[in-house]
């Protein structure tokens, strides 16, 4: 079956102002650059766009990514470049987006070329290898003088206002002669979107530098290093290399050709029009790249079904005998195809980088299990009943893992052979919009559609088109109509005439458009207010936390109570000033929980408020993040709602990774605020839960006390609630049933319990609390 190409690289250029010795193109075995025109001429452009939007448009492509490339493509200049632009732009069909980029090495960059990119919304990759030492190691001019100084302008350009949405990220190809955490903190310094770190190309008859002899693996050791502060500063940036190890090790494509067992869907289109391999073939032997086509006469399929295109698509079968038997070939994938040249063989061999790669693959193998793992520090503090920010966003991430694998699986099941374009798109999303597909993946509700049979389909489409509006990306996804409505998750609802089934959702500059199957076009702007469009609304609470108010997701029913209808303005402005005056009040009260919420209470559901008017909340283990309200009247029954409700939200986190107790436990267990038995889990998430409550009401009532106001409410609550949550540690502590986590979490809670037991606080029993569980 042929394997269609989705990444494009055209050549703009083929000379470079700088001379790095360490460049495939010009310092290795090929030698086919001296024979190309310098400058791509217009004619070759323009095949090279048409030829590339007759392959979209036959494959049924949603998205292509074409790169800019040289020698140095700057120097093609900006008529060049703004024609290279327009003809892509305007070829190719509207179901296919243009991801467009350059790859440069900066020294050329001006405003007149940012200007240029911002009028085509081409990305920009820069490479640098470091700091000046590092980077002069191999990147300097012909005479030898630095080009560090000007690179740096260069990214300092980008990081400006008005240019940063242009700024891709950093490429840094490794010498192990530099320090890598030098590097890595030279990089970090310049606040790049996405890193990533390349091995030098090198084959088996080149091979490459290693200091310690032949047999030593020092680029393992110097990824290694990087990996492991990477990691600990809790990942602050994609790292293609990185990511892409941890998401082959998880089942998942890679993000490079370098790595993983996916079909190479790359081509290149050289100046003159021929089309080649991958560049990195140029370090294997001259011509190893060709194909013997071009633009002019041959079209995509054709350079698709060469040998050498075909040998980069058969994965584990193309791979050495070595490679098939090795344990993480999986996330290797043999390595890059160049680097596995040797003249009497071929590229029927394990990468010359295999030792390197195979140490550095296990090493985070063994350090990752599903998402990233908690410090120990952080289990303290969840286990105390707590859980900084830190701690939360690690749960946060270890939940968007796993919501990734059930999207997947969702995928699996709703996506048929007549739905491929919109898997294509996904995946195309997935790798290009890894940001706003993470957004939409992270809302809580995506979960609950995903873990839900769906035998109509429909949710991915509506998953596509958020990540579409959310990455700002043009192409256009066809959302089935529900319920009178088209959802678009964590964005909105669009209202629609009745009888319309489906509706081509295309994003706008302000806003979108939605094409119905009738013809009919509805344009919607963000800032406007149209009532057929019913955008989920924010509130900022405080200056550091800002709560979605969802009351437009189907999916929000998971919470178990019946769910408010929109809201109207009244009702939308008093649960802002409720949120306002109750995170006042957290912040205030309750520092250590406060934290916690602000960085993982992402979504409030409203819940239909109970005739007698008493407070209600609600959590799901299928929508980490959010939390299900009835709006109280008073703000400070709202806050205790507030910290209640994310108590289980952590709490379900962690079990959905780790076992607390002994799941074959059947038993019934006394809680001591409920007339009906619990399961250990139910016995275990209320008295977590009630760790905050107590505390909640020994703080009000030291507040209150200060403040000269009574207490007594809030000190018998206090003295009930202490009571409760006592024994139920006790009847957790003695189950028996504990894992040794299960039997950390609960020492957590005694230890944060015992010190309220001493003082006799009020002999008062309040008749009740605002909500019951």
């Amino acid at each position: 079956m042929l394997v269609p190409f989705r990444q494009f690289v055209v050549k703009l250029h083929s000379r470079c102002d700088l001379a790095c010795d360490h460049c495939y193109i010009y310092e290795h075995r090929d030698t086919q650059w001296r024979g190309r025109p310098r400058a791509t001429p217009e004619e070759v452009l323009a095949r090279t766009a048409e030829r590339i939007a007759e392959h979209a448009e036959a494959h049924h492509l949603g998205a292509v990514h074409v790169v800019l490339h040289g020698g140095e493509p700057l120097l093609a200049g900006p008529k060049t470049i703004e024609f290279a632009a327009r003809q892509l732009e305007s070829r190719l069909p509207d179901s296919c987006a243009l991801d467009l980029r350059i790859h440069t090495n900066g020294v050329l960059l001006d405003r007149q070329f940012c200007d240029l990119f911002l009028a085509h919304d081409i990305k920009v990759g820069i490479s640098l290898d470091g700091d000046r030492a590092a980077n002069d190691l191999h990147r300097r001019y012909g005479d030898g003088r630095s080009s560090y100084d000007k690179v740096i302008e260069a990214v300092a350009l980008l990081r400006q206002p008005e240019y940063r949405r242009l700024y891709a990220g950093l490429l840094c190809t490794i010498d192990v002669r530099n320090d890598p955490l030098a590097v890595y903190r030279a990089l970090m310094e310049l606040d790049p979107p996405r890193l990533d770190f390349l091995l030098p190309h090198a084959t088996w008859e080149y091979p490459p530098l290693r200091p310690d002899g032949p047999g030593s693996t020092p680029y393992a050791r110097w990824l290694g290093a990087i990996y492991e502060r990477w990691d600990a500063e809790g990942r602050p940036v994609p790292v293609r290399t990185f990511d892409s190890v941890l998401r082959t090790l998880r089942g998942q494509s890679s993000l490079t050709e370098n790595l993983g067992l996916d079909p190479a869907d790359l081509v290149v289109i050289e100046t003159d029009g021929t089309l080649e391999q991958a560049d990195s073939l140029r370090t294997a032997f001259d011509g190893a790249a060709g194909t013997g086509f071009n633009v002019f006469d041959d079209d995509f399929d054709r350079a698709a079904r060469h040998p050498g295109m075909i040998d980069r698509q058969l994965g584990l079968a193309g791979l050495s005998a070595t490679c098939q038997a090795c344990p993480v070939v999986s996330s290797c994938g043999g390595g890059l195809f160049a680097h596995r040249y040797r003249a009497d063989t071929g590229f029927d061999n394990p990468s010359v980088f295999c030792g390197d790669l195979k140490e550095f693959i296990t090493m985070v193998a063994d350090r990752e299990e599903v998402g990233p793992a908690l410090a120990d520090r952080q289990l303290g503090e969840l286990a105390a009943g707590y859980g900084g920010a830190e701690a939360v966003r690690v749960l946060a991430g270890q939940q968007l893992e796993l919501d990734r694998l059930l999207l997947a699986r969702a995928a699996e099941s709703e996506l048929s052979a007549g739905a491929s374009a919109l898997g294509q798109l996904l995946e195309a999303f997935d790798a290009a919009e890894a940001e706003a597909f993470d957004q939409v993946l992270a809302h809580p509700y995506t979960r609950t559609w995903a873990a839900r049979p769906e035998p109509e389909g429909g949710g991915l489409a509506e998953f596509a088109a958020a990540v579409a509006l959310r990455a700002g990306a043009d192409p256009a996804v066809r959302v089935p109509v529900r319920d009178g409505a088209v959802r678009l998750p964590g964005i909105g609802r669009l209202l629609v005439e009745p009888g319309t089934t489906a509706v081509a959702i295309r994003g706008a500059e302000d806003g979108f458009t939605a094409v119905t199957d009738a013809g009919a076009v509805v344009r919607i702007r963000w800032t406007g207010q149209d009532p057929r469009w019913q955008p989920v609304r924010e509130v900022a609470a405080g200056p550091d936390w800002t709560v979605r108010l969802e009351d437009t997701d189907p999916y929000r029913d998971a919470h178990g109570h019946p769910v408010a209808e929109r809201l109207g303005d009244a009702e939308l402005a008093c649960w802002d000033r409720g949120l306002t005056e109750a995170w006042d009040l957290v912040k205030r009260l309750l520092p250590g929980y406060a934290a916690g919420i602000a960085t993982g209470l992402s979504v409030i559901t409203p819940l239909r408020r109970p005739a007698e008017g008493r407070g209600l909340s609600s959590s799901a283990r299928s929508a980490f993040g959010a939390v299900g309200i009835a709006r109280p009247d008073a703000s400070d029954t709202l806050a205790l709602l507030l910290v209640h409700e994310f108590q289980h939200v952590k709490l379900g986190a962690v079990l959905d990774r780790d076992d607390l107790f002994d799941p074959a436990d059947e038993r019934l267990f006394h809680a001591p605020w409920r007339e009906d038995l619990r399961p250990l889990e139910g016995l275990f998430q209320g008295t977590y839960a009630h760790v905050a409550v107590t505390e909640y009401w020994r703080a009000l009532g030291r507040s209150l006390r200060q403040d000269g106001r009574p207490a007594d409410h809030a000190e018998a609550e206090f003295a009930r609630w202490r009571d409760h949550t006592a024994r139920a540690v006790a009847t957790l502590a003695g189950s028996g049933s504990l894992t040794p986590l299960g039997t950390r979490f609960v020492e957590g809670m005694a230890a944060t319990v015992e010190p309220w037991l001493d003082p006799v606080v009020s002999n008062t029993v309040s008749p009740g609390t605002p909500f019951v569980r």
